[in-house]
């Protein structure tokens, strides 16, 4: 998303950055169904800074790039860092899977779990 917002500047570009972003997202559901193979697509949050819904949301940051975005996944996950090494994978919205969060470490062997 830093970069679509790199090139397309200001409210006044808005429009224009999001159908770019959902004709590349849809490029890329393409090109997944063609060759059958998974598409992982990372976003960037953001603080959100609006008073009374700050205060009462846990965790006040929000995925940018709208709902062009969220509509172009079909399982989306939220990782957040837990205590120490740990860290927090939620399934944030799913079509087949329930909500629910998986907490693991990443080591030098690579995932595991968390030590106690």
């Amino acid at each position: 998303m830093a970069l679509y917002r790199t090139d397309f500047s200001g409210r006044g570009e808005l429009g224009a950055r999001q159908v770019h972003l959902a004709r590349f997202l849809r490029m890329l559901m393409r090109l997944a169904d063609e060759f059958r193979v998974a598409v992982v697509i990372t976003n960037q949050v953001v603080a959100t800074v609006d008073g009374a819904a700050a205060m009462f949301n846990a965790d006040p940051k929000k995925p940018i790039g709208g709902h062009i975005m969220a509509h172009a996944s079909t399982t989306r996950l939220y990782l957040r860092k837990g205590r120490g090494d740990t860290r927090i994978c939620k399934i944030y919205d799913s079509p087949c899977l329930p909500e629910s969060e998986a907490v693991f470490s990443i080591t030098e062997n690579g995932i595991a779990d968390p030590e106690e």
